[in-house]
């Protein structure tokens, strides 16, 4: 069970009307469905409808069915629906018994079409599709058919004869008949059923005729006792049909469909079909990639449950299209991560700092918070020596205007939770590389604080011991596309790839304790830690392994992605 449910909005002020007395659903139980197409993973966009689906039920202490839409046998797979299932139940939802597929329904959707036929309300047609195109009308023009008057028997026989197999794919359709004059283009005797002769990945070869999503769907929902259809915005234009299919077919109850807009975000593309070419170009690693938008990609990158559907619940719901940015979505996790990361020290870009008035051979440990806004969390130690790593870019030869780091006789800066250093010099390699940067400490400075308690103008420096500290692989990632509109009009997302998207550097040190942290979960975020000053970290579900620790950086202490 999810941990909080949606804040009122126009879908759910709908519902709470129709439960009330003498409403649609009054005495009812809320019942909603997801129904993903199993030809791709779930990405952000697809998480904001199943929030609402789920969610929905959830407010009002309904069910919801999770639904396979399988009715197009061409492009799914059972890698999708695994997948499918794994994301939801990362993200907190259950549909207990409730699972279902499209094609569970194929031979009562058959029965339905043969009953339309009996009843005058289909009909088979045999336009080519260039000829469905020519005859289909405009807004001053009827479309029109040959085949609409076709007699009921002959219609009974050839739709069976399709069903048979004896027709090649194309030679006919199975239409509605409903109006070709209508102003709404789909209810001009939309096609229910088409022949495509193609294996499906559940029902085999069994049958060679496919129902259209527009017919099946809400045959679906009423045999399944849905009461709300939520649906994205898309399809407002398809709810007449909808309508009439309900109305018309014998089905057990009467659903409704309800449509909110879709979930755009900047930066990033949303189309399945977009995304399985980036995946099949090698343009990023797989589906679950961190750069990508998918579900799987995000719990890779680090990204949790509560962060997203915090995320989910407050961009809203409305009918407007409208776009998010993602440093949104970004502080969603930032903010929950504050709270429950614990702090540990990195150094990324390692340069050696000696101090050359500690004891060669004096060892001690450092008390450090674990987190500084969750005082519960305790403290631990870190060894302390002469010897230490810090970030390359904490020491300046000749500093920039304001610089408050570490440069020979500038301020002094406090080790986290050490000592305070003056730099003396440094140590460059044959190239005029600082390879070592070289500092005195005061040795009445511990913790930070000076003993006669001289004002310190420098900064905080985090650090590692360079004795005990262990090897790491860190990942660091920005925006996948340059354009924040990568898929806008007449352009090709490809041409935006971010060449800068990710950046991959080794020989990183990390604290020595980091090395026993236990590998990730199948399924689950990995543990989350800010590394002090650079972000917020958890070890890479795919590539890390014991003795070779890899992180991705889920997301920095702020929004400093640079916008291209």
């Amino acid at each position: 069970m999810a941990e909080e449910t949606m804040s009122t909005n126009f879908i759910h002020a709908i519902i709470e009307e129709e439960l009330q007395p003498g409403g649609r659903c009054e005495g009812k139980k809320v019942h909603t469905r997801f129904p993903p197409e199993p030809n791709g993973y779930l990405h952000i966009g697809h998480c904001k409808a199943l929030t609402i689906d789920f969610g929905t039920a959830e407010k009002y202490g309904g069910i919801c069915n999770l639904r396979m839409d399988d009715t197009n046998p061409a492009k799914e797979d059972t890698e999708y629906v695994d997948a499918i299932q794994e994301d939801i139940h990362w993200l907190g939802f259950d549909w207990d018994d409730r699972f279902f597929y499209g094609s569970d329904y194929f031979e009562k959707t058959y029965e339905l079409a043969v009953d339309l036929i009996k009843k005058g309300l289909a009909y088979v047609c045999e336009l080519t599709p260039d000829q469905f195109r020519e005859y289909r009308g405009d807004t001053t023009t009827p479309a029109k058919s040959p085949w609409r008057d076709r007699p009921v028997e002959e219609n009974l026989d050839l739709f069976q004869r399709m069903k048979n197999g004896e027709f090649p794919e194309g030679k006919y359709t199975l239409r509605a008949k409903i109006d070709l004059a209508s102003g709404n283009f789909n209810m001009r005797d939309p096609v229910l059923y088409r022949i495509r002769y193609i294996e499906h990945h559940r029902q085999g070869t069994k049958w060679c005729i496919f129902p259209m999503y527009d017919f099946a769907h809400p045959i679906q929902d009423a045999l399944e006792g849905i009461t709300h259809s939520l649906c994205s915005l898309e399809y407002e234009n398809h709810r007449p049909l909808y309508d009439w299919v309900v109305d018309n077919c014998d089905l057990p109850s009467k659903p409704r469909q309800i449509e909110f807009a879709r979930l755009g975000i900047n930066y990033t593309v949303m189309s399945k079909r977009k995304l399985r070419a980036l995946v099949e170009g090698g343009m990023v690693s797989g589906w679950n990639d961190p750069r990508m938008p998918t579900l799987c990609g995000l719990r890779r990158r680090g990204y949790t449950p509560k962060s997203i559907r915090n995320f989910c619940e407050r961009i809203g719901v409305s009918k407007v299209d409208s776009t998010v940015d993602w440093a949104f979505l970004e502080s969603c996790l930032r903010e929950e991560l504050n709270e429950t990361a614990q702090r540990v020290m990195a150094v990324l870009r390692p340069v050696k700092l000696t101090i050359t008035n500690y004891p060669e051979d004096q060892r001690e440990e450092i008390t450090v918070e674990n987190n500084p806004v969750d005082p519960e969390a305790g403290e631990r130690t870190v060894p302390f020596s002469r010897h230490l790593y810090i970030e390359a870019d904490d020491f300046m030869e000749e500093p920039i205007p304001k610089y408050k780091r570490l440069t020979p006789g500038g301020l002094e800066c406090r080790l986290k939770g050490a000592y305070l250093i003056r730099p003396t010099g440094c140590v460059k390699d044959e190239n005029g590389n600082v390879v070592e940067v070289l500092c005195e400490y005061d040795p009445d400075s511990k913790g930070g604080n000076p003993a006669d308690g001289r004002k310190v103008k420098g900064a905080t420096i985090h650090w590692v011991d360079a004795e005990t500290a262990v090897d790491a692989e860190v990942r660091l990632y920005e925006y996948l596309f340059t354009d924040p509109d990568p898929d806008g009009p007449n352009k090709n997302f490809l041409d935006y790839l971010n060449p800068a998207s990710l950046q991959v550097l080794t020989g990183c040190k990390v604290e020595q304790g980091l090395a026993q942290v236990p590998m990730p979960e199948q399924g689950k975020t990995a543990q989350a830690y800010q590394f002090m000053r650079q972000g917020y970290f958890c070890l890479d579900s795919q590539d890390a392994a014991p003795g070779h620790l890899v992180f991705n950086r889920s997301v920095s202490l702020k929004d400093s992605f640079k916008k291209k």
